[in-house]
C-alpha cells in the first residue's frame, strides 16, 4: 500500500488492523483512514463546530511597543510571527547559522503536503476540521469528548458542559509534550493500545473522567486547584502507566507544570474563580468589554489569549528566559537575532531605556512562540464555539506551531540541513544521554536541549516556512478549492502536522521520531 493510497474507513470497534503510516494507534486504525467527503459535513454531534458567519470587522489591537514594554512585547501573540519573520528571511538568503537551507526543495514539501491533504479529504476541502486538541481525542474515529458529553444528567446546561470540557482540554494540553519512543497507553475501556499526542489525550480523557484532577467530591468531572495540589509523580506515572518498560519522558517535569498550575489558578481569581477552575474563564470572557455581545458573542482573540498569558504565567520553569524578573514563558535567545552588548546581559543593569540606539536592546535578542498557549487557544475554542456559539476574532493572529511535527517535515524533505559542526555536538549529546540514562539508542539522531540555539532558530524558521506553505498548497489546489482557501489551522491539522509525522515514519521506521530530538522536561513540546 503506497503513502498516498486512499484507505478505506476503519473504527475502533472493528477488530485490529496492520496500522498505517500515521496511525497513532497500535492497533487501531487512525484517523488518517476516515477519508472525509468535500461535499458533507460529519454528523452532527453536541461538539460539532457550526457553520462559519460574516461577523463584523473587529480591529485587533496592536502589541505593545517593544522600546516602552519590552514584556508585554514578547508576550504577544504579534511577537511570535513577526519575530519569527527575521529568522525566515535569514532563511530565504541561505543566512542561518545553524542549517543550510535549499529552496529548490520547498516544492517537494508543497507536493508531499497536498497529496496528503488530496488522499484524506475530497475537495473543495471544507470538511478539513481546525488543528486542536478535540481531533486527537477522535483517535479511531470515535468522538470520545460526544460520548462523555452524552452521559452527563439533563440538569448540566451548556455552560457547565463547556466548563467540563475547557478543564480538559487545557489540562490535556498542557501534558502534550512528548512522550518518548518508548511510551505507550493502554486504554482501560477499550484495551487498545495509544502512543504520543493521542496515547496522551486518550489517558487524560480516561484520567479526567476517574476524577483525579478534581478537588470536588460533589463533581468529579472538573479540574481545580484542589485536586491538582494532590498530584504526586507517582500518582501521575501510574495514571499514564508510565514505568519499567514503559517510561514516559518527563514526568517529573508535567508534575511539577500541574502544581504550579494549581497555583495559578489560586492566583488569578478574575480568570478562573475562588474555586480555581480553568472553565470559570467563560465568564471572564464574556463579561469583557471587548466581547461584542450582539445576536452572538463575539470574543476578539487578544482576550482569550491574554486571560492564558497571563493567567498562567507562574507554570512556566524558573528557569525560563526573563526580563526584569518578568518570565517570559515559551521565549528563548536566538543569535540569528540582533545580539545586545555584553554589558547588557548582567542582571544588575536595566537595558531599558538607556540602551545605545547603536546597540540592539535585550529583548531584540529574544525569539517568542508560546507553542502550549497557541496551542490551548486552537484548543480551547472549540468547545465554546460548539457548546455556547461563541465566535473569535482574530484567529488569524494564531502562527503554524513550531514544534517538532512541522519542523521535521522541512527537514525530512531537504528544505533544512543541519550544518556539519552543530551534527557533530548533536550526535555526541545523543550518545551522552544514552550513557547517562542507561537506555539503548535504535536510530540515531542528533539531540539538543530546547533551549540549544539550534532548537530555536528552527522553531524560528519552521513558522514563517508553515506560512509560506499554506500560501503555496493553496495555489497548488487552487482548482480544487473552487474560490476557497484553506486556513492555517486546516493546513495544521491536514497537511504540515501529518506531513510531519509520516516522513518521519517513513525515514525512521523504527522509533518514528524527527529528524532532532529534544531532551524534554515535559513543558515545552
Amino acid at each position: 500500500m503506497g503513502l498516498f493510497h486512499r484507505k478505506k474507513p476503519q473504527k475502533d470497534a472493528q477488530p485490529p488492523v496492520k496500522p498505517s503510516l500515521s496511525n497513532a494507534s497500535l492497533d487501531s486504525a487512525a484517523s488518517l483512514g476516515n477519508r472525509a467527503s468535500g461535499g458533507s459535513t460529519n454528523p452532527s454531534t453536541p461538539m460539532s463546530p457550526f457553520s462559519p458567519v460574516n461577523m463584523p470587522k473587529i480591529d485587533m489591537p496592536r502589541p505593545p511597543d517593544p522600546q516602552l514594554d519590552p514584556v508585554g512585547y514578547l508576550r504577544s501573540l504579534g511577537a511570535v510571527r513577526e519575530r519569527s519573520s527575521i529568522v525566515t528571511e535569514k532563511a530565504l538568503r541561505n543566512e542561518l547559522r545553524h542549517f543550510e537551507v535549499d529552496m529548490n526543495k520547498f516544492p517537494d514539501v508543497v507536493t508531499f503536503v497536498a497529496r496528503i491533504i488530496k488522499r484524506d479529504y475530497d475537495a473543495p476541502f471544507t470538511s478539513i476540521p481546525a488543528h486542536g486538541r478535540h481531533q486527537h481525542f477522535c483517535v479511531g474515529g470515535r468522538d470520545r469528548v460526544a460520548a462523555l458529553l452524552s452521559t452527563f444528567p439533563e440538569d448540566v446546561d451548556n455552560s457547565e458542559k463547556c466548563r467540563r470540557m475547557i478543564d480538559l482540554y487545557l489540562i490535556s494540553v498542557l501534558l502534550d509534550a512528548g512522550a518518548g519512543t518508548e511510551w505507550s497507553y493502554k486504554s482501560r475501556e477499550n484495551n487498545r493500545v495509544y502512543r504520543r499526542s493521542e496515547g496522551i489525550a486518550v489517558a487524560s480523557l480516561e484520567l479526567f473522567k476517574q476524577g483525579l484532577f478534581s478537588g470536588n467530591p460533589k463533581n468529579k468531572f472538573q479540574v481545580d486547584k484542589e485536586g491538582l495540589r494532590q498530584i504526586t509523580a507517582e500518582k501521575l506515572a501510574d495514571g499514564l502507566q508510565s514505568g519499567p518498560g514503559n517510561v514516559m519522558s518527563g514526568i517529573e517535569g508535567r508534575t511539577a507544570l500541574l502544581l504550579r498550575l494549581a497555583e495559578a489558578l489560586e492566583e488569578k481569581k478574575e480568570y478562573f474563580g475562588q474555586n480555581g477552575r480553568p472553565g470559570n474563564m467563560i465568564e471572564h470572557l464574556l463579561s469583557h468589554p471587548s466581547t461584542q455581545a450582539t445576536s452572538m458573542p463575539i470574543v476578539p482573540l487578544p482576550v482569550l489569549w491574554n486571560v492564558l498569558m497571563d493567567g498562567l504565567t507562574s507554570i512556566w520553569p524558573a528557569s525560563r528566559t526573563t526580563i526584569n524578573g518578568v518570565p517570559l514563558g515559551d521565549a528563548w535567545p536566538c543569535q540569528s537575532l540582533p545580539r545586545p552588548s555584553p554589558g547588557l546581559n548582567d542582571p544588575a543593569l536595566s537595558p531599558f531605556p538607556q540602551t545605545p540606539q547603536t546597540s540592539p536592546a535585550l529583548w531584540e535578542s529574544i525569539l517568542p512562540f508560546h507553542k502550549l498557549t497557541q496551542w490551548l487557544c486552537y484548543s480551547l475554542m472549540h468547545p465554546m464555539q460548539s457548546l455556547l456559539r461563541i465566535h473569535f476574532a482574530g484567529t488569524e493572529m494564531l502562527t503554524g506551531l513550531p514544534e517538532y511535527r512541522n519542523g521535521g517535515l522541512f527537514i525530512d524533505l531537504g528544505v533544512l540541513t543541519l550544518k556539519d559542526a552543530d551534527l557533530e555536538r548533536g550526535l555526541a549529546n545523543y550518545s551522552e544521554h544514552f550513557r547517562l540514562s542507561g537506555a539503548k539508542g535504535v536510530e540515531v539522531a542528533p539531540m539538543f536541549q530546547p533551549s540549544d540555539d539550534v532548537v530555536v532558530e528552527w522553531r524560528g524558521v519552521t513558522v514563517g516556512f508553515l506560512d509560506l506553505l499554506r500560501t503555496e498548497v493553496n495555489k497548488k489546489l487552487k482548482n480544487e478549492l473552487n474560490g476557497n482557501e484553506l486556513s492555517l489551522p486546516q493546513l495544521l491539522e491536514a497537511g504540515s502536522w501529518k506531513g510531519g509525522r509520516e516522513i518521519a515514519e517513513v525515514s525512521r521506521p523504527n522509533t518514528k521520531e524527527p529528524p532532532i530530538l529534544i531532551d524534554s522536561d515535559g513543558t515545552v513540546f
